[in-house]
């Protein structure tokens, strides 16, 4: 059995560990917590891919430091972050449910009341470090389009498994899934 799954990202070697989610299905786990290159890497590239907008928004917690660095280099403009819980110091929340396919159990997303009223009438952009089966970036759609914000694109550092076909998606990488040997599965 293979334990990483090397990997080019935004010009920059990784190996990737390879950790299972059922049997015989292994994914190349991915976290940028800690590894500022490769964050500030797939940021800048990310943004030149980047379609027009007027604010950022991600999930917390693994697209955090991913885009804080895009907005930092594109002058320090505002992003918005959905939470995982409530806060004391969030008013007039509302929320959307995720199943996440690294954690296993549904979630819910929580976007304060100021962040939506900053999102009405924006363009938007997910930011995501790692798309598979899109249950994350569905969860985020609703808070957004609940907000009255306008889906102005979808963006990965990496597609994983089937994400990777959608023609709606920007990202840099593709990370295949795994078999129980450490092998990529093809399509």
């Amino acid at each position: 059995m293979k334990e990483f799954y090397p990997m080019t990202i935004a010009g920059l070697e990784r190996r990737l560990p390879l950790c299972p989610i059922s049997d015989g299905l292994y994914i190349g786990a991915f976290v940028i917590f800690g590894d500022p290159e490769l964050t500030t890497a797939c940021a800048a590239e990310l943004n030149r891919r980047c379609p027009e907008h007027d604010v950022l928004i991600t999930a917390e917690s693994k697209g955090i430091p991913l885009v804080c660095e895009m907005a930092r280099l594109n002058g320090n403009e505002r992003y918005v972050l959905a939470r995982k819980s409530e806060k004391l110091y969030m008013r007039n929340v509302f929320s959307a449910e995720v199943r996440s396919i690294t954690t296993g159990h549904a979630q819910t997303l929580y976007l304060d009341g100021a962040d939506a009223d900053y999102l009405r009438g924006k363009r938007v952009v997910i930011v995501d470090d790692v798309i598979s089966t899109g249950e994350s970036l569905r969860a985020l759609e609703a808070l957004v389009t609940r907000a009255g914000g306008e889906i102005a694109g979808r963006m990965a550092i990496l597609a994983e498994g089937d994400a990777a076909k959608r023609s709606d998606l920007i990202y840099l990488e593709k990370l295949p899934l795994f078999d129980r040997e450490g092998n990529p599965i093809e399509d």
